[in-house]
């Protein structure tokens, strides 16, 4: 990934899109020195979005490991370890930066926003401003450190380095305005890529888990003592939280794994030893006694002991231990409660996909609990359940190989450097192609469209995660997705997604906003097929429950392959007839209780709506175009139902432009 990013080292504007642990505050080093050196700027600013970040960027000797110069920040210029507020002496000693011949500064988000509103965009022209954990940014006009981005990018006098492991937000507010979005090169870096690239671990699950009651006491069944683990506990205010006070929880918690047997004075570890005896060491972050919290997180942070594996068992925490939280040895990440967003559970997961030694799997919980029918909110827990499912649908897509789709015609042909099994290319059937090297299928599609647009192509290439992040967290896709028993597959794969596409991508053409269409629903729906067969209908699995058994990721790869050989003959029209939400309906009903399920089913079926006007105008079109392939109009009478669905939502159409629906 870095001699990746360094090859782009000359563009004004780089966006690198790369998970958690793989290096990107070092590539930022590498590309930052060259730009002061060789291209002519005058300084580098490093923003990050706390304090506790700017570790990831202290001096670092990197003519050791063969580099032309070492990273060096003086201690002044390291903000986020200087005292005070941030608006206030650090936005005047950012000013004073500013004014030196200095090099490198490294500062927090909201520092940088406070500067930036004193002194001007134009104070930072000929500088490189590098962004860590880019997706705090927002295209809202509420956000301004976006607003400021885009002043920027409109000056177009500073170099930008945007750095992110996950380009989505949970709020599903774009990061840039797609004008500015445009002017960026992009160094994307796959999950995938990174697994494969590492030593030792090889392997990541993803799994939500329900439970009934007070999770703590259900915790001990999906902590395994034995393997290195961060729980997040909830919020004390969620719906989640047993009321009963955090530090209490924290309490409760660990008399489930064992019984308590005091602190440990050098490093302030609760030790909690188990029914064999062994001493836990338990990092409690929860509690934020002043003496208490430094002195435990100091340990953690403790350099000489970042590679004893055994310094430290579990660590409880709150809000902390998310962002740039680095200890390798972490093997568990357990999230009680939905998060805030799948932005932070991206970097939860994170948290977990360290390279280690005698690591070779690594896995991520999400506790949540069950919809009680005896519960007043069960709306609260349904739209929990909700959002856990995305999550978990979006991961296994982050996880799965890059898909490269071409149309299935006479003149295709195989592509160097794929191996498309044993009988070869086929030049008269479907075929699908892999290589192992870069961890990319290429896989022929009867009917696929083509984008035609440079950007388009970009989006096919490197942003499907981005669309399909959005169509899993639309609340209308996921309920009818999953419980509404009289959807048709197409009013989710052609319909919902031609609306986000076309919402999310307003500048593309009605042809390259399907091509993108087809792409997306062609990659999610693969990769759903793929981890059914793998799993076998649906039993257990990444993301199933608590006595499933998670395949890796890599297994995805003969899933894939399977399901494309078995239809050998794959068209978009069969990909667009599978409901992208079944392997997820599979897995909650073996996992809840079939009351929960029935009350989670029935609080969806409640918000059932008729077409929409604007539904009514998109199914009009696909309705125009099934004329064009057919010559002849939908039938109201059809036994096809997406043909049934066209004629209704035709129909539905001359109705609403006649009441005047329509301007």
């Amino acid at each position: 990934m870095q001699e990746r990013a360094y090859e782009r080292r000359g563009e004004q504007y780089l966006l690198i899109k790369s998970p958690p642990a793989s290096g990107k505050s070092r590539a930022l080093m590498f590309i930052a020195l060259d730009k002061l050196h060789n291209q002519g700027l005058k300084q580098a600013i490093i923003v990050v979005p706390e304090k506790s970040i700017g570790a990831s960027f202290g001096d670092e000797p990197l003519t050791k490991y063969g580099f032309w110069a070492d990273w060096v920040v003086q201690p002044k210029w390291n903000l986020c370890n200087a005292p005070g507020n941030d608006n206030g002496g650090k936005v005047n000693s950012l000013g004073a930066f500013l004014d030196s011949d200095d090099k490198v500064l490294v500062c927090t988000h909201a520092t940088f926003r406070f500067a930036v509103d004193k002194f001007g965009v134009e104070k930072f022209d000929d500088r490189l401003i590098a962004v860590d954990e880019f997706h705090h940014v927002s295209a809202d006009p509420d956000s301004r450190l976006g607003q400021h981005l885009g002043a920027f990018i409109a000056r177009d006098r500073a170099h930008i380095v945007a750095m992110t492991g996950s380009y989505f937000r949970g709020d599903a507010v774009p990061v840039l305005a797609p004008h500015d979005e445009a002017k960026f090169d992009t160094v994307t870096y796959t999950y995938y890529e990174q697994l494969n690239g590492y030593d030792y671990l090889k392997q990541l699950d993803i799994g939500y888990f329900f439970y009934s009651g007070s999770y703590v006491d259900d915790i001990a069944q999906v902590i395994d003592t034995e393997e290195k683990t961060i729980v997040h506990i909830p919020n004390v205010n969620s719906r989640e939280s047993t009321k009963r006070g955090k530090t209490t929880e924290v309490s409760e918690i660990m008399g489930v794994l064992g019984s308590w047997e005091g602190k440990d004075p050098a490093t302030g570890f609760d030790l909690v030893k188990r029914v064999d005896g062994r001493i836990l060491r338990i990092a409690d972050l929860v509690d934020d006694g002043p003496d208490r919290h430094a002195k435990v997180l100091a340990s953690l942070k403790d350099p000489a002991q970042k590679n004893n594996r055994d310094h430290v068992d579990i660590i409880i925490a709150l809000g902390m231990a998310k962002e740039g939280f680095d200890w390798i040895w972490c093997e568990h990440a357990l999230t009680v409660g939905y998060r805030s967003s799948l932005t932070e559970i991206v970097q939860i997961i994170g948290r977990a996909t360290r390279d280690a030694p005698g690591k070779t799997r690594a896995r991520f919980t999400n506790l949540i609990a069950e919809p009680d029918a005896a519960e007043a909110a069960v709306t609260e827990a349904v739209n929990d359940t909700l959002k856990a499912i995305a999550a978990s649908l979006l991961m296994e897509q982050v996880l799965a190989p890059r898909f490269n789709f071409t149309p299935k015609n006479p003149q295709s042909g195989p592509v160097e450097g794929f191996d498309y099994g044993e009988g070869g290319y086929d030049p008269n059937k479907g075929n699908v192609g892999f290589n192992e090297e870069t961890g990319q299928f290429h896989i022929e599609i009867k009917g696929l469209a083509e984008p035609k647009s440079k950007e388009a192509s970009r989006i096919c290439s490197e942003d499907l995660n981005e669309v399909i992040a959005a169509f899993v967290q639309d609340k209308t896709t996921i309920e009818r997705g999953l419980f509404d028993e009289e959807m048709i597959p197409e009013e989710l794969t052609q319909v919902r997604m031609g609306k986000i596409i076309k919402d999310k991508y307003p500048e593309l053409d009605e042809g390259d906003q399907e091509a993108v269409r087809q792409h997306a629903i062609a990659a999610l729906n693969l990769t759903q097929q793929a981890k059914q067969i793998v799993l076998g209908d649906g039993e257990g699995g990444a993301g199933g429950g608590r006595d499933a058994e998670p395949a890796g990721n890599t297994a995805l790869i003969d899933g894939v392959r399977k399901f494309a050989m078995d239809v050998r003959e794959l068209d978009i029209d069969l990909i667009d007839r599978i409901n992208p939400f079944g392997e997820a309906y599979a897995i909650l009903a073996k996992t809840m209780s079939e009351e929960s399920l029935k009350q989670v089913q029935a609080a969806i079926s409640a918000k059932k709506t008729r077409i929409t006007p604007e539904e009514a105008k998109v199914i009009a079109k696909r309705a125009v175009e099934f004329k064009r392939e057919r010559g002849r109009l939908p039938s109201i009478t059809a036994t096809d139902p997406w043909e049934k669905h066209l004629a209704e939502g035709a129909a539905a159409f001359v109705r609403y432009k006649d009441e005047g629906r329509y301007v």
